[in-house]
């Protein structure tokens, strides 16, 4: 294991097993063939030394692990994140040189994949070996196929994860990989909804907000405290609305209307009060939000502003849109507010 990863990788995965016992196995391998033919629940902790920037399906990699380890089983891995890869590149060539590489590197290997044209070519071209991957999707990846980070640390140019066994993988077979998506959202009555927009994170990272509440909590608006999920183009997006313009799909389609509370993802439906749940399922979402008209700081304020917004709805619905779509109007345009 020192010879393959160095001194640093042992130490560190020394933490979290006893590496001189037989509950471990160590392999260095892109195939989930070779994990595939292991026996099940044999093995307490399973170490990946390759990186899975090279692995061609990583999640079927991932599932293999999640079925030949027990329940809180541990699975050690590392990635090479698209930032790192970033670094290596432009101390490797020179100046000048470095940049034109890395702009053509991100093209083939970063936008490539996101097309359904442009993904045959990359396939063909890399066989999936070295692709770029970030941050948020591995770990986006490792909790979509049933694992919970417990430790993670760079060493030697690479991420390297202590990733747990919780629960079976989710077998997603269509993740928001592309620019344009649609994502789950309880809508009136408590049905799901599916909200179209313009892809502003990391793919895969819709698993990861139990992670980053737990890790960054809230912020003033009530969005994710130093969100790393979020690219450098969806900042952007949504700075200036675009990544919500596909939202008109669900406005014609009747799903949701001009004015009310937006819909939300179950996890951050289920930090809500049990009464404003009750109440938000009773009305048909929004694509103005009252929070553009009360403009609320905190978790709290944003409650009690919906909860005021859809009692005066209840009462004055035409009225109460109106009001509050010419508020949040001269807010969003005259003082320039912005929920992110």
């Amino acid at each position: 294991l020192i010879g393959e990863a160095g001194k640093e990788v042992y130490d560190f995965i020394g933490n979290y097993m006893d590496l001189s016992n037989g509950s471990h196995i160590v392999f260095s391998t892109t195939t989930k063939f070779n994990i595939d033919k292991l026996p099940e629940n044999h093995y307490n902790y399973l170490v990946n030394l390759k990186r899975i920037n090279d692995i061609r399906y990583i999640n079927k990699f991932f599932e293999s692990v999640n079925a030949k380890i027990p329940e809180n089983g541990v699975f050690v891995g590392c990635a090479e994140t698209k930032d790192q890869r970033k670094q290596r590149i432009l101390k490797k060539y020179p100046p000048g040189l470095n940049f034109i590489y890395y702009i053509l590197d991100f093209i083939v290997k970063r936008i490539f994949p996101k097309f359904v044209l442009t993904k045959k070519i990359y396939f063909f071209l890399t066989r999936g070996n070295n692709r770029v991957i970030s941050k948020a999707e591995t770990l986006g990846r490792l909790y979509s196929c049933g694992f919970e980070i417990e430790d993670k640390r760079t060493l030697r140019g690479n991420l390297y994860f202590v990733a747990r066994k919780k629960t079976k993988p989710a077998f997603d077979e269509n993740p928001t990989y592309g620019p344009f998506i649609k994502l789950p959202r309880i809508g009136k009555h408590g049905k799901i909804i599916y909200v179209y927009k313009f892809r502003t994170m990391h793919p895969f990272s819709e698993y990861l907000q139990d992670y980053v509440y737990f890790n960054n909590n809230l912020q003033n608006g009530g969005k994710f405290n130093d969100d790393f999920r979020i690219t450098t183009l969806g900042k952007i997006f949504r700075m200036f609305w675009i990544d919500e313009l596909p939202m008109l799909i669900n406005l014609l389609k009747g799903e949701m209307k001009l004015v009310g509370v937006r819909p939300l993802s179950r996890h951050y439906f289920n930090l809500y009060s049990k009464e404003l749940q009750q109440e938000r399922i009773k009305h048909t979402p929004g694509l103005v939000p009252p929070f553009y008209a009360d403009l609320p700081e905190t978790l709290e304020e944003i409650q009690e502003s919906e909860l005021k917004y859809l009692e005066s709805y209840t009462k004055h619905p035409l009225l109460t849109d109106w009001k509050y779509f010419w508020k949040a109007f001269f807010n969003i345009f005259f003082k320039r507010k912005r929920s992110c």
